[in-house]
Parts: C-alpha cells; sequence; structure tokens
C-alpha cells in the first residue's frame, strides 16, 4: 500500500472526496484505487477562518511500484507494516508468570502472555469493574470511601474514571497494538485513525471488561480482591507472592504493574529492599470553565459544527519551574479520586460523548526532589499525602472538595455569573493558600494570567479551582536493568505508570507489553527478525 499524506477537507468533507483528492495526490483516476483506510485524521484549527481536517490514508493500487518511483518520502510513500507479531518459542516457564495489578500495564503484559499460551494470573487488590462502579457511585452520593475498590483500585486501573484518552508522545510501534486490541474490544473503531483518541469512561468500561474476558478465554487468570503482602526470595530470585489471604502462589516471574495511587506496596517494596529512588511530578488544582467559551475560543464561529474543544497550555515561571494543564476532560466533570481515609484528591472524567456543561483541566505546577524535604525514597508520596490531608481538612471533612473561584484566588474584581461546580460528593469554598506550600501557588498566580492571554477566558474570574490534584504520575521509579528487571531482585518486572516508566494509558499498556516480551525472551522466545 501507499501511505498517502496531507489531503485536507473542510469540516463537511466527504469519503468521496477524500477518495478524489487522494487520487490526485498518486495521479491515478479514483476507479483504479483497489483499498482506500483512513490511517490518520487531524483538525488544523489554527486559522479560526480556515479550520478544515487533515487526513493521512493507505491506498492499494494495481501498479504500486510505478507511483512510488515518483514518490516524494513525505507526502507520499510506501505504508509501513505496523501489524504487530507475536514472541514466537517452545520452551514454557515452570510456572505461571503472574501479574500484580490489572491497569493498563498489567492488563496488556497478561494478555500479550495470554495470546502466547503462558497462562498468567493476575492479581488485583481492587474489584471488577461492576463491583467497582458501584463502590464508586456510593462515594460520591455519600462519601462513604472504599479503600481497596475506588477511583485508583480495581478493573482498569485509575484510567478506567477518566476521559479515556489514547493520546501518547512515545512513537513505539505498540502503540497500535494497544488501539486495535481496544477496538477490537468495543471501543470506537475511530480510535484508529483520530489524531486525539478517546474512548470515554462510559465505555471504556466495557472495553476492560471485554480484554479481561479475552485473557481468561485465553487461559489466563484474573483474580479481584487479591492484594500483594509479600515476596520469597531464592538466591536473590522471586520464588513466590504472598497475598494478604495467606494465600503463597509460586512464580518464577513477575510482572509488577502497580498504579501510582498504591502507596502501602510501595511501602511494602521499601521494606522488601527493591531498588527505589525519587521521582520529578506535579501537582495542582482542576479548573473549570464553561465548554461553550472554550469551543469559542478555540474555533470560533465554526464551534457549533465541531465537536467539544480541549487545549494545552505551558508556561514557564520567571524562577524557572514548569506549570502546565494536563488530562484536559471537554465536557467532563471534576470527581473525588480519594483512595485513602482522610486524604482528598481529584482527578477529570468524560463520558464519550463528552457533552457536559463544563470543560475542566488539570492545572500542574512541577515539583522535583528538592521541594520533598527528605532524601528518602517516597519523601515524594509523604509529599503528596501532605497536600491531600490539608485539602481534606480545607474541605471540612466528609470528602467535600476544597474550591475557589479564579477571581478570588487571584485578587482581582468580578466573579461573574459563577462556573457551576461538577464535582461530588460536594464542595466548601476555601482558600488555595490553606492548602499549598507557597511556591506552588505563586506558580499557579504567575501562570493564569499568561495562559488567559493564550486561550481568551482561560483567568477569567468566575472560572473555578478544585484541589488537590495529586495524581497526575508516580512520585518513585522502581528501578530496573537493561533486561526490565528491578534492579536487586531477578524474576520481577516493574512496569507501567506506578512503576515509573509511562505517563498515560497508551504508554502504560505499552511498557506491559515490553514486559511480557521480556520474559517471553527469558525463556529463548523470539520476535519475527530477531
Amino acid at each position: 500500500m501507499i501511505r498517502v499524506s496531507e489531503l485536507k477537507l473542510p469540516l463537511d468533507g466527504t469519503k468521496e472526496q477524500l477518495k478524489k483528492k487522494a487520487a490526485r495526490a498518486l495521479g491515478v483516476v479514483p476507479k483504479e484505487m483497489k483499498e482506500l483506510k483512513i490511517f490518520r485524521r487531524s483538525l488544523d484549527a489554527r486559522k479560526k477562518d480556515d479550520i478544515h481536517y487533515v487526513y493521512t490514508v493507505d491506498v492499494s493500487l494495481e501498479d504500486e511500484s510505478r507511483i512510488l518511483r515518483r514518490a516524494d518520502g513525505k507526502k507520499l510513500a510506501p505504508a509501513p507494516d505496523i501489524v504487530y507479531r507475536l514472541p514466537k518459542g517452545v520452551n514454557m516457564p515452570e510456572k505461571r508468570p503472574v501479574v500484580v495489578g490489572f491497569g493498563p500495564a498489567g492488563m496488556f503484559a497478561a494478555l500479550l502472555l495470554a495470546e502466547m499460551g503462558l497462562r498468567p494470573v493476575v492479581l488485583e487488590r481492587g474489584g471488577d469493574v461492576e463491583s467497582r462502579r458501584k463502590a464508586v457511585e456510593q462515594f460520591w452520593e455519600t462519601g462513604k470511601l472504599d479503600t481497596e475498590n475506588n477511583v485508583q483500585f480495581g478493573e482498569g486501573g485509575a484510567g478506567t474514571f477518566s476521559d479515556g484518552k489514547l493520546t501518547t508522545r512515545i512513537k513505539d510501534p505498540r502503540c497500535r497494538k494497544v488501539l486495535e486490541e481496544m477496538a477490537e474490544a468495543g471501543a470506537p473503531e475511530e480510535i484508529l485513525w483520530d489524531a486525539k483518541p478517546h474512548i470515554g469512561t462510559d465505555l471504556l468500561r466495557g472495553v476492560v471488561r471485554n480484554i479481561r474476558e479475552k485473557i481468561t478465554a485465553l487461559g489466563g487468570e484474573v483474580r479481584f480482591h487479591a492484594k500483594v503482602s509479600g515476596f520469597a526470595w531464592e538466591n536473590g530470585k522471586i520464588h513466590a507472592v504472598l497475598l494478604e489471604n495467606g494465600e503463597q502462589m509460586e512464580t518464577k516471574d513477575v510482572v509488577l504493574a502497580l498504579g501510582h495511587s498504591a502507596r502501602d506496596t510501595f511501602e511494602l517494596l521499601e521494606r522488601e529492599g527493591f531498588a527505589l529512588e525519587q521521582k520529578p511530578f506535579a501537582v495542582g488544582v482542576r479548573i473549570e470553565h464553561p465548554q461553550e467559551m472554550i469551543n469559542r475560543a478555540q474555533y470560533g464561529q465554526a464551534a457549533e459544527n465541531l465537536p467539544a474543544a480541549d487545549y494545552r497550555l505551558t508556561y514557564t515561571t520567571k524562577a524557572g519551574r514548569g506549570v502546565y494543564t494536563f488530562c484536559m476532560c471537554p465536557g467532563g466533570m471534576v470527581v473525588a479520586a480519594a483512595s485513602e481515609e482522610g486524604r482528598l484528591a481529584v482527578n477529570g472524567m468524560s463520558l464519550h460523548a463528552r457533552d457536559g456543561e463544563n470543560a475542566n483541566s488539570a492545572l500542574l505546577v512541577q515539583v522535583f526532589p528538592e521541594d520533598f524535604g527528605s532524601p528518602a525514597p517516597l519523601a515524594g508520596m509523604y509529599f503528596q499525602r501532605d497536600l491531600e490531608e490539608k485539602a481534606f481538612q480545607a474541605g471540612g471533612g466528609g470528602y467535600a472538595a476544597p474550591v475557589q473561584k479564579v477571581g478570588a484566588f487571584l485578587g482581582i474584581e468580578g466573579n461573574g455569573e459563577g462556573v457551576r461546580p461538577t464535582c461530588r460528593p460536594n464542595v466548601t469554598e476555601s482558600s488555595m493558600n490553606d492548602i499549598f506550600p507557597a511556591f506552588i501557588t505563586d506558580a499557579l498566580r504567575e501562570a493564569l494570567p499568561a495562559m488567559g492571554r493564550r486561550l481568551k477566558g482561560f483567568d477569567r474570574p468566575d472560572a473555578l479551582l478544585t484541589a488537590v490534584e495529586s495524581r497526575s504520575s508516580s512520585p518513585v521509579r522502581i528501578l530496573r536493568d537493561e533486561n526490565g528487571e528491578s534492579l536487586r531482585f531477578g524474576g520481577i518486572y516493574p512496569a507501567g505508570e506506578g512503576a515509573g516508566y509511562a505517563g498515560g494509558i497508551v504508554s502504560a499498556a505499552v511498557d506491559g507489553i515490553a514486559a511480557a516480551e521480556r520474559i517471553a525472551a527469558k525463556y529463548g522466545w523470539k520476535k519475527a527478525g530477531q
């Protein structure tokens, strides 16, 4: 097939128009094209009076070599082979591999191990997606928190209660495998070609359930409410995983796919002697605006003909500290995302339709090891906990999230009509000064007006800040060697976001796939071409 890039179409463009554009670029007539597949579609909104879609397509023709002889490698090029090929081998592990955690990294590690016939056992401390949904809804309605089955813990990981964004900056060919498996499991087909793919939490729950069912159909096992309490070692290598219920599961291969909020497990790893190190992350607030305002600011008069708009903003303070928006949820809601009693964290979530009244995004400030006040490996985690305890207290307890209008935060006049808060179970007006150290509030106060100059209305006085967004990424890294194994213990493969090696659903899933490949390589399995 031939890849044809930079095909521009108006917002109401049709498939037939796309075929004609592709044929013109190839120098053929449309009927000579045997097949046309959309590979990528992005929206170019840089000029408000010329908003259009840009397509990349793959086309098959009878005589492709003739066309490729004049290909420039940019707008015309051979379509790359993006088919994922499983490692192959005959040697089998003595014991079934164990995957700890069933977020994106653990899920895709288990899926790949199952597809290779290695019959993995998954240990997930939380519940399946349906019991988890009920526990989360109860928390949002009543403030009653289940510390083992919540927004952070359970089938699908923290991403299950989010926007289900599948954008990533990594250029790993395994990304395509992730998207194709999700589409096969029920995600909308457009995730395969949309430049900013998302699923939405309402659809994502079904997707993760279907992937689990595929794993079990292939001989794997997924065990819920199975919390790891320790490890047994033999000559510096894993011998067994110990469960809180007293069970001991013998194995020689463990994918350690913790979520970024598995704080008690991080403490367990420190006691066990794992090599851990601090890592930078970011903390801040969720900021809410009317979605209609964001649409107008991004699309102008074309807003009515386009899906809910998103944005991404960055700023560097005079002191050199980065401030940026993250995990922007068009037409979404702010959600209470606590996993520990007496500590309050928030996150953002959108349904697939993204049709809510408000837009929200994390507005984060970089924090570095020197900010933690200690060289201890888990000092960043305790820094997060301290902020969450202050947010819980500022909200008056009961998991009411502390909120403050941007105008009050910046000390400027005018609050407008007020953006209505979306966070459940409740919110309480408070001051961000009661929660954050000065270096964070100072950075936010400097960044907000600057961002308002780039996105009109971003710093409007009635925009709403909700605290505390503290779980943007893991505060610790579980060190691993060049083979992907734990630096101190053989047979343990730290993977994904909680281990400090990913930053989103797709990158975590890719890291999980890589961990499964490393286990296969240990037994002499090879991928095609190796």
